[in-house]
C-alpha cells in the first residue's frame, strides 16, 4: 500500500460511501478487521444506514498499517460482486461510476411511482446481474415477509447503489418485457441541451417549451423525416415543384427585398425559404458568393431546418453546416462560419459571436432568415443580432448589410385595442427587422386554402360542480395551515410580516393564491430579526407552511378541471415523499392533518355524485366525434402538465374512451412540481402518434403550439386552454386534415370571450397588414427609419445612464435559511458574468455533490452542484467547476439575500447585472494563494 493509494482512497472515498454496503464484504476482510469491529460496523448500518456504515468502514480501512490490506481490500470488492467500483478503484477512473448519477436521480424521483407500480419479483430475474447476489436475496426476502411495495422500495435502495454502468438500460429492457407502464416514465436516453448557458451559475435552466417539426406536405412536398430513432430515413431526395402561392410569397425577397413571410402553419414556409435562398445564391456573379445565415430557435427545429437545407443544397454543390450550443463548445463558430455557404444557427451562438469578437460584423453574411419571426422583440436573441444590425446601418458604416427574410404563421398585435395601435406594432416588428415588405397571400388565396384547411370553431360553455366537498375538506385544510403560519407572530408580539396579513378575501385554487405565496415566500426572504437563529427557525416554518398551502391550491386546481381522484392522487404522492425525506415536526404535524381527513377523501372520490361535468361534456364531445368518424386524430390541449397526466388517466379508464389508447407532449422545462419530457421521449411520442394508428389522441401541453403539424389531425379541443392571438392561430393550425373542427371547452366565460377576443385580434391584425400593404413603398421605409432612429435614440439613453456603484461591504446570506455565506468583497468576476468567491473560509458554508450533468463550457469544467450546508436547508447556490489550472464554486445571486453590514437592510436580486456593487475581475495570482485549500480535487465535500 503506498501512501498515493492511501490520499487516493481518501479522496474518492465520497464514491465509495455512495456504492458500497461494506457489510458485503466484511467476510472476506478477516484477516484485517476483528470481530469486534465487524459488529460495530454491522451495528452502523442497523443503526444509521449502509452510507454510515461505508464511512466508519472507510475510516478503519485507512488506519490500517497492515501489510496487503489495500490489495485485500480490492480482492474483497471482486468477490463480492462489486465489479465497478473494483475497477474504478484499481484505474483511479471514476468517469462510469460518475455517468450513472442521473440515473439515480431519475430514480429517486420515480420511486414512488415505482413502488406503487413494480413487482419485483417479475422483474429482478432480470436485472440481477446489476445487483449483488445478497441484495437479490434481501429483496426475495423482503417482498415475502412485508410486501410487493416494501420489496420495490428495497430494490431502488439498491439500484440507487448500483456500480454496474448498464443498470439503466437492463432495468429499461426489463421494464419493456414484462410490458410495464413505468417503462415510459424510465427514459435511459441522454436529451440534448437545448439552451445556450447564458450565465454559467445559473445551472437549472428553465427552457422553453420545445418546437418539433413534423413537416407533411400534400402530394410531394414531405421535406421532413422521421424524428425519432425508431423511424426510417429519406433515401434519396428528388427536387420539389413549387406552387404558385408559394412562388407568391418568395417573389418580394427574390428582387432583394427585406421581408416578413406570414402565411399559415403548414403552407411550405420552409420550402419558400429554400426557393429564395437558392435563388440569393445564384444570383452571385462569378468571382463573388453568398453566405446565408437561417436561424432557429429551438434545437428540434434546427436539427430539422439542417436536415432539410443539407438535401436540397449540398447536391448543387453548396456547403452547409450548423452550430447550436449543443456543439458549439466542440467546433469553432468562425471556421464554419467561414468555409460553408449555408450556416444554420441557434440565434445565440450569433449573439456570444459578435459579443466576442469572433465574427467581427454582420456584414460577412448577405442573406439572415428568421424562422418564427415575431420572437424580435424586448432581449430575445433575434433583437439582439438586429440591434448590431442597426446601429451599423444608422451609424453610417460603409459595409454592406445583409438581406433579412423573417418566417411566421402570426406577427401578432400585442395590446392593441384597435386597427390604428395593431398597424403600430407590426411596423414596429418590421422595425425590429428592418424590412418594409409584409408578404401574405393574396392572387393564390384558393390554392393555398386547398392545401391549408382551416377549422370549425365552436365554443361550449360547460358547468362546474354544483357541491365541491373535496375543496371544502382542503379548503378546510389550507385554512388550519394559513393559522398556523400566523399563530408564529403571535409569539413575537410587535413582530409581523408583510403580505401574512393579507390572508383574508382570497380564493382558494386560484393563481392570485399562488401569487400570493410567492410573495409571502419573498418576504420571507428578507425577513430579520436580532436574534438569527429564531429567524431561521421562523423562515423555514414559514417555508414548510406556504409549501404545504401550495400544494393544496395544486390540488383544487387539479379538482377543477378533472377527476377528485385525480387531485387526492396528487396530494397523496407529495405526503408520501415528505415522509420519505426529513419529515420534521411541522410536516408530521401537517401530514397528520392530512391523514386524519383522508379516508372521508377516499370516500368523496369514489362517488359518482361528485363527478365533473367538464369531464361529462368532453367525454360526450369525444364519443360524438368518434362515432361520426372512427379515423378521428385527435389533439388535447391542456395548460399544466399536471391535468395532461389526470385527462389520460381518466380516458384510459374510461370504458368508452379506452380504446383511445392516448399518448402525452409536454415540455421540456423544470416545474416545481415535475421534470419535462425529454428530447427523445417527445419525438417519439409525436412518432407514435404521427405512425400507430391504435393511439388516436395526443395530449398536449403548449409544447404542441409551434412547430407539430401532423395532416390527419382533424379535431382539435382546447380544454380551459387559450392564450394570445398568436398562440390561438397556432393552435387551430394543428387540425389541418379536411372538415378539421376546433372546440374550446371551458366553464369560465371569460375564456370564451378572450377567445373570440383573440378572433377579432386575428382579423385585426389581417385588416391591419392589408392596410400595410397598400402603403406605397417608399413611404413604408420612412415609417420604419422613424421607428428605428427613436429606438436606437431610446437605447443608446439607457447605455449612457449608468448606475451609482455601491462600494460598501455587503453579506450574502442563504435565500432559504439565512446562514452566512460569505462578503462582496471576496467576490471575484470570472470572464464578466460568472462569480466566484475566493476566500477559504466559504467552503465551510457549503457541501456539495456530483454534478448530474457534468459539462464543458469554454475554459469551465462543470462537475459538483454546491448547497448550503446546513443540514436543515441544503439551498441550492451553484456549481462548482474547474477553471484552467483551479477549482472554483461559481454561485448564483438569486440564491441569496444580501444584507447592508451598517445598516442589516436586506435586498433580493434575481441577476447579478441587477447588484451594482464593485465588481472585482478574477485574478490569477491572488488566487494562487487560495488554490490548495480550494481545490476539490480530494473530492472532501462529496459526502
Amino acid at each position: 500500500m503506498t501512501a498515493e493509494q492511501r490520499r487516493n482512497l481518501h479522496a474518492f472515498r465520497g464514491y465509495v460511501r455512495k456504492i458500497l454496503d461494506p457489510t458485503y464484504i466484511l467476510s472476506y476482510m478477516t484477516p484485517w478487521f476483528k470481530d469486534d469491529v465487524v459488529q460495530h460496523i454491522q451495528a452502523e448500518k442497523n443503526n444509521k444506514g449502509p452510507m454510515e456504515a461505508a464511512s466508519l468502514f472507510l475510516q478503519i480501512l485507512l488506519e490500517l498499517q497492515e501489510e496487503g490490506w489495500f490489495r485485500g481490500f480490492l480482492d474483497a470488492l471482486h468477490q463480492a460482486g462489486y465489479s465497478g467500483l473494483y475497477e474504478a478503484i484499481e484505474s483511479w477512473d471514476f468517469q462510469k461510476i460518475e455517468k450513472l448519477e442521473e440515473y439515480r436521480l431519475l430514480l429517486k424521483r420515480l420511486q414512488p411511482e415505482f413502488k406503487t407500480t413494480i413487482n419485483p419479483e417479475d422483474i429482478l430475474p432480470e436485472i440481477s446481474g446489476c445487483l449483488i447476489n445478497q441484495e437479490c436475496e434481501e429483496i426475495i426476502q423482503i417482498s415475502s415477509n412485508k410486501g410487493l411495495m416494501a420489496g420495490a422500495e428495497k430494490m431502488v435502495e439498491c439500484l440507487l447503489r448500483s456500480d454496474k454502468e448498464n443498470w439503466p438500460k437492463t432495468l429499461k429492457l426489463a421494464l419493456e418485457k414484462e410490458e410495464s407502464k413505468f417503462s415510459e416514465l424510465w427514459m435511459v436516453e441522454k436529451g440534448t441541451e437545448t439552451i445556450q448557458m447564458k450565465d454559467l451559475e445559473d445551472d437549472e435552466m428553465k427552457t422553453l417549451d420545445v418546437q418539433i417539426v413534423y413537416k407533411e406536405e400534400p402530394e410531394n412536398q414531405n421535406l421532413s423525416q422521421n424524428s425519432c430513432p425508431s423511424s426510417g430515413v429519406l433515401a434519396t431526395y428528388s427536387p420539389l415543384k413549387p406552387r404558385n402561392y408559394q412562388l407568391e410569397l418568395a417573389s418580394p425577397a427574390q428582387k432583394g427585398k427585406n421581408t416578413i413571410i406570414c402565411a399559415p402553419t403548414g403552407c411550405g414556409k420552409t420550402f419558400v425559404s429554400l426557393l429564395i435562398c437558392e435563388h440569393h445564391l445564384k444570383k452571385f456573379p462569378q468571382g463573388r458568393k453568398g453566405k446565408v445565415v437561417f436561424f432557429a430557435v429551438q434545437l428540434p427545429v434546427y436539427e430539422q431546418q439542417k436536415s432539410v437545407f443539407s438535401k436540397h443544397f449540398e447536391r448543387l454543390g453548396y456547403k452547409v453546416a450548423g452550430i447550436s450550443g449543443a456543439t458549439a463548445d466542440n467546433v469553432s463558430v468562425e471556421q464554419i462560419i467561414e468555409n460553408n455557404d449555408i450556416i444554420i444557427l441557434t440565434p445565440q451562438i450569433l449573439v456570444n459571436s459578435l459579443k466576442n469578437g469572433t465574427v467581427p460584423s454582420l456584414s460577412i453574411f448577405t442573406l439572415m432568415i428568421f424562422d418564427e419571426c415575431h420572437n424580435t422583440n424586448k432581449h430575445h436573441p433575434y433583437n439582439m443580432i438586429m440591434f448590431n444590425y442597426l446601429d451599423q446601418k444608422l451609424g453610417g458604416s460603409s459595409d454592406s448589410l445583409p438581406q433579412v427574410i423573417g418566417l411566421t404563421a402570426s406577427v401578432g398585435v400585442g395590446d392593441a385595442k384597435n386597427t390604428a395601435e395593431a398597424t403600430e406594432y407590426i411596423c414596429k416588428l418590421c422595425a425590429s427587422l428592418d424590412t418594409s415588405v409584409v408578404t401574405t397571400v393574396r392572387d393564390n388565396l384558393e390554392e393555398l386554402e386547398e392545401v391549408v384547411n382551416k377549422p370549425q370553431k365552436f365554443f361550449r360553455k360547460v358547468e362546474s360542480r354544483t357541491t365541491d366537498k373535496f375543496k371544502c375538506i382542503i379548503s378546510q385544510l389550507m385554512a388550519e395551515t394559513e393559522a398556523l403560519a400566523k399563530s408564529i407572530f403571535e409569539e413575537l408580539g410587535t413582530v409581523t410580516l408583510e403580505n401574512l396579513s393579507q390572508i383574508q378575501n382570497r380564493n382558494f385554487g386560484t393563481q392570485k393564491y399562488e401569487q400570493w405565496i410567492i410573495a409571502v415566500q419573498k418576504a420571507c426572504m428578507v425577513f430579520q430579526m436580532p436574534d438569527k437563529d429564531e429567524e431561521s427557525r421562523i423562515c423555514k416554518a414559514l417555508f414548510l407552511y406556504t409549501s404545504h398551502l401550495r400544494k393544496y391550491n395544486d390540488a383544487l386546481i387539479i379538482n377543477e378541471d378533472a377527476r377528485v381522484k385525480d387531485a387526492l392522487n396528487y396530494l397523496k404522492n407529495f405526503f408520501r415523499n415528505v415522509r420519505a425525506a426529513g419529515f420534521d415536526a411541522i410536516e408530521q404535524d401537517l401530514t397528520q392533518r392530512f391523514e386524519e381527513k383522508l379516508l372521508e377523501l377516499e370516500g368523496i372520490s369514489m362517488d359518482p355524485s361528485n363527478e365533473n361535468p367538464k369531464l361529462e361534456d368532453l367525454s360526450f364531445i369525444l364519443q360524438e366525434e368518434y362515432h361520426l368518424n372512427p379515423e378521428t386524430r385527435t389533439i388535447l390541449f391542456a395548460k399544466t402538465r399536471a391535468l395532461v397526466d389526470a385527462l389520460k388517466n381518466w380516458i384510459e379508464e374510461h370504458p368508452r374512451l379506452s380504446f383511445l389508447k392516448p399518448g402525452i407532449l409536454t415540455g421540456r422545462g423544470r416545474t416545481n412540481q415535475t421534470m419535462g419530457m425529454t428530447l427523445p421521449a417527445q419525438k417519439c411520442a409525436l412518432d407514435a402518434f404521427r405512425t400507430n394508428r391504435d393511439s388516436k389522441i395526443l395530449i398536449a401541453t403548449s409544447v404542441a403550439d409551434e412547430g407539430i403539424d401532423i395532416a390527419q389531425c382533424n379535431l382539435v379541443i382546447l380544454y380551459e386552454y387559450v392564450g394570445n392571438v398568436i398562440k390561438m392561430i397556432q393552435t387551430r393550425g394543428r387540425g389541418r386534415a379536411r372538415g378539421s373542427k376546433c372546440f374550446l371547452l371551458t366553464s369560465n366565460a371569460d375564456v370564451i370571450e378572450k377567445e373570440k377576443i383573440n378572433i377579432c385580434k386575428e382579423k385585426m391584425m389581417n385588416d391591419s397588414i392589408s392596410s400595410l400593404q397598400s402603403w406605397n413603398e417608399a413611404e413604408f421605409k420612412e415609417k420604419i427609419l422613424q421607428i428605428q432612429s427613436h429606438e436606437k435614440l431610446i437605447r443608446d439613453n439607457q447605455g449612457k445612464v449608468k448606475p451609482v456603484l455601491d462600494k460598501k461591504n455587503k453579506k450574502l446570506l442563504c435565500r432559504k435559511c439565512k446562514t452566512f455565506a460569505c462578503y462582496t468583497a471576496d467576490i471575484r468576476v470570472v470572464e464578466e458574468c460568472h462569480f466566484t468567491v475566493v476566500r477559504d473560509a466559504f467552503r465551510e458554508h457549503f457541501v456539495t455533490k456530483l454534478h448530474p450533468r457534468p459539462k464543458n463550457f469554454g475554459s469551465f469544467e462543470k462537475k459538483a452542484k454546491i448547497f448550503c450546508a446546513r443540514k436543515d436547508c441544503l439551498h441550492d447556490w451553484g456549481i462548482h467547476v474547474r477553471y484552467k489550472a483551479f477549482e472554483i464554486p461559481v454561485i448564483k445571486i438569486e440564491s441569496f439575500v444580501v444584507e447592508d453590514v451598517a445598516t442589516g437592510a436586506q435586498t433580493l436580486y434575481a441577476k447579478w447585472k441587477d447588484f451594482n456593487f464593485e465588481k472585482i475581475p478574477f485574478d490569477a495570482a491572488e488566487m494562487y494563494n487560495h488554490a490548495q485549500d480550494l481545490n476539490l480535487q480530494g473530492m472532501d465535500g462529496l459526502e
